[in-house]
């Protein structure tokens, strides 16, 4: 008995010793062989990391309006666990309907929700109707909750608010496709919040700190903080009014014409600073979720288009550096044969217009005159080189990503023909031809557009300012002003030129049509045109450039009827709001309300007798006057309206040269009676007259050895002008579209 007692005895007290050995061992292990390994771990579950979230770079345009900023937001939460305790199921799930817009049966889903343990959950996001709201909304489901409580008597609901920061743009589609948009978990996805992502995002900060089991901060333990570093701020060179004008007027032209896209741009051309870019269909960038996705694509940059006859700038440009281009020269109109090519290339009036001079092609965008000076004159080479020299099938360099380089790629001679006029091998982005004309604006240099002004570090002050930089010199300062001046003529010409419906009273505006017949497949179809304009003013002193493209109306119209007048809506409103002074104004008030109570321009003609008619002519261009040289002699023997007269909106100056026998006879569509009569007693030939009104036909005879001029008068023409003239160009299609 006394044994086993000893012998238990024994056992239990190895046991224990043996249990000791053991302990001692796993201590000495983990304290001494593993001590540093469990530090660690102990340290881990001791550390926590509290982020501090940057603040993103706000976006304003040039005057500083906010366009794009960070702002608190609100994530509603619900705790499935609370709103069953309390019994609020039913009237949780109804209320949120009502305020978020979530469907019953998602928001039953969400307050039903369970582990895998089958308890209800904590906490649940209601998301994405829910998810960071505004201020406004948060307000109406915080006073639900106090509600519920009051109702209740209770103080858990189950309904609580997480507060967040999220992006938001305060003019909603103002801007759109130049701003781009954030999505909801603050990834850039478009546009310049993509572009300069890295920039604007900043860096979060961190505390570091160690905490005991309770979450309670340790008193003496080690710490460590990095700092925050908020996003740069961007300024624009976009003017936030005159973006609201270009919208606006995109707006009337898309209800009317209801086409596929329509694009337009404006830029300060004497640094290619872009003013405003628009597309429409557009979006909202702050309700991106709800958008087609055909708002999405920003076309002034993205978009590659066959130009049509905007794209006759280049040519012209290249003839007049060349010193090919002579405004008197005279061509036929109508038709032109092109070698090694079956059917002849057309202007849009197939017939013509007789034999005219090369200004009056440039004015009836005359396809002819343009392969006559491009293919002939200048040759496939040279034309190929100004092409390219003014920034064509490469990208501009635009600091605004997805931009397209375009195509320049003619090899047959029918390709270099229809090349001159803007048709076949070459397709442009709008933005490419804004560049290109403003080249001509500022004295022949290419320069590099911009949408960013400034970039400003908040953390720093440190100021980043993007200076204007010049790409290339293209034609000298001085062919550049006489490419301008012919391109005014387009515009001053109130009777034949396709630009008229973009002129602007009080302001000299230089100025290009376009209509191009679109290729669907391998064939044009004629019922799809894309029409344009593309402009600047003041001839005098450039201050704006704008592009307008329509692809696709729903009407049968033409640069000049459909894009002119959004063209002329833009700039005039945008010129008055710069402060720019109309021609009547003194020079040296340059004040906004200057240039906004300044009295209808009253000009007076100049006196031109005795001048040659080179230099009456230059005058005449370089002051921006319509007129129209009668004889093919050296001076100027008379003018109609006389020296001092003062002239009325748009009215032409005609210059006689020549008298008697073998004197030609203007064209008078559109001139009053009164001033058609002056003209032709000038030229001493007999007069027939049939109706009232304005001259909208003419007809010569000759009778006995005399000419007699018969004029057909009608009140006004379709438009409500008083030019009743009946043209082609009143379709509006001044190309022929194609080959």
């Amino acid at each position: 008995m006394v044994k086993r007692i000893k012998l238990r005895t024994l056992f239990i007290g190895g046991c224990i010793t043996l249990f000791f050995l053991v302990l001692i061992v796993r201590v000495f292990l983990i304290q001494v062989l593993q001590g540093d390994f469990w530090q660690a771990e102990a340290a881990t579950q001791r550390a926590h990391t509290s982020t501090i979230k940057a603040v993103r770079g706000a976006i304003s345009d040039r005057n500083g309006s906010i366009l794009a900023s960070d702002v608190p937001a609100y994530t509603v939460v619900v705790s499935p666990q609370v709103i069953h305790e309390q019994g609020l199921r039913e009237e949780v799930v109804a209320r949120l309907n009502e305020l978020l817009g979530k469907p019953v049966n998602e928001l039953q889903k969400l307050v039903d929700a369970k582990d895998d343990k089958g308890e209800y959950l904590e906490n649940r996001e209601v998301r994405n109707e829910g998810w960071k709201i505004d201020q406004e909304l948060a307000d109406k489901v915080l006073a639900f909750r106090d509600e519920l409580k009051k109702k209740h008597s209770i103080q858990e609901t189950g309904i609580g608010l997480v507060r967040e920061q999220k992006r938001y743009y305060p003019k909603d589609t103002l801007a759109a496709h130049i701003l781009g948009y954030t999505d909801r978990d603050g990834k850039a996805i478009s546009g310049l919040e993509a572009l300069f992502d890295n920039q604007l995002k900043g860096t979060n900060g961190e505390l570091n700190y160690q905490s005991d089991g309770k979450g309670y901060k340790l008193p003496d333990a080690k710490e460590t903080y990095k700092p925050v570093v908020n996003g740069d701020n961007l300024k624009l060179t976009i003017d936030s009014t005159i973006q609201y004008y270009i919208e606006e007027a995109m707006k009337k032209a898309f209800d009317q014409y209801k086409p596929k896209s329509l694009t337009v741009i404006a830029a300060d051309p004497n640094t290619m600073e872009i003013l405003g870019m628009a597309n429409l269909p557009t979006f909202n960038p702050n309700e991106y979720w709800d958008e087609d996705q055909a708002g999405f694509y920003n076309h002034a940059i993205k978009s590659t288009y066959e130009p049509g006859s905007t794209f006759k700038i280049v040519t012209l440009a290249g003839t007049v550096q060349e010193k090919l281009f002579n405004p008197d020269a005279k061509f036929k109109s109508g038709s032109i044969k092109i070698k090694n090519v079956r059917n002849p290339l057309h202007d849009i009036n197939r017939a013509g217009w007789g034999e005219i001079s090369f200004l009056e092609g440039v004015k009836r965008s005359s396809n002819v005159a343009f392969v006559k000076l491009g293919y002939e004159m200048l040759g496939k080479e040279k034309l190929v080189q100004y092409i390219t020299d003014f920034g064509f099938g490469q990208k501009t360099g635009i600091d605004m990503p997805g931009e397209s380089k375009g195509i320049v790629s003619p090899k047959y001679d029918a390709e270099y023909a229809t090349l001159a006029y803007g048709h076949g091998k070459v397709l442009v982005t709008p933005l490419q031809q804004l560049v290109a004309v403003s080249a001509i604006a500022n004295g022949g240099k290419l320069m590099k557009p911009q949408v960013v002004k400034e970039i400003t570090n908040p953390n720093t002050g440190e100021k980043t300012v993007t200076q204007p930089e010049v790409v290339r010199q293209v034609i000298s300062e001085e062919s550049a002003k006489e490419t301008g001046e012919y391109l005014e003529q387009v515009v001053a010409d109130r009777v034949i030129g396709t630009g008229r419906n973009a002129y602007i009273e009080g302001y000299r505006v230089a100025g290009k049509t376009g209509t191009a017949i679109k290729v669907d497949g391998k064939e044009y179809v004629e019922s799809k045109v894309l029409v344009s304009f593309i402009g600047y003013a003041p001839v005098n002193d450039p201050k704006i450039a704008v592009i307008v493209i329509i692809d696709e109306p729903n009407e049968e119209v033409g640069g000049g009827k459909a894009a002119a007048p959004v063209f002329k809506e833009v700039v005039s409103q945008s010129l008055q709001y710069m402060g720019v002074p109309k021609l009547a104004a003194k020079k040296s008030d340059t004040t906004k309300e200057a240039a906004e109570t300044a009295a209808p321009v009253l000009r007076t003609t100049p006196d031109l007798a005795g001048k040659t008619m080179k230099e009456a002519r230059e005058q005449l261009l370089d002051e921006g006057f319509d007129f129209e040289g009668v004889g093919e002699g050296a001076s100027v023997i008379s003018q109609y309206p006389k020296a001092g007269t003062v002239l009325s909106s748009g009215q032409r100056i005609y210059l006689i040269s020549q008298q008697g026998a073998g004197k030609a006879v203007p064209d008078l569509r559109g001139e009053s009676l009164r001033d058609a009569l002056e003209i032709l007693s000038l030229l001493k030939v007999d007069i027939g007259v049939e109706g009232e009104g304005y001259v909208s036909e003419q007809t010569e005879s000759t009778e006995n050895g005399k000419t007699l001029v018969a004029l057909k008068l009608k009140p006004l023409n379709e438009y409500g002008e008083e030019i009743p003239v009946a043209l082609p160009e009143e379709t509006g299609l001044e190309n022929d579209g194609g080959t």
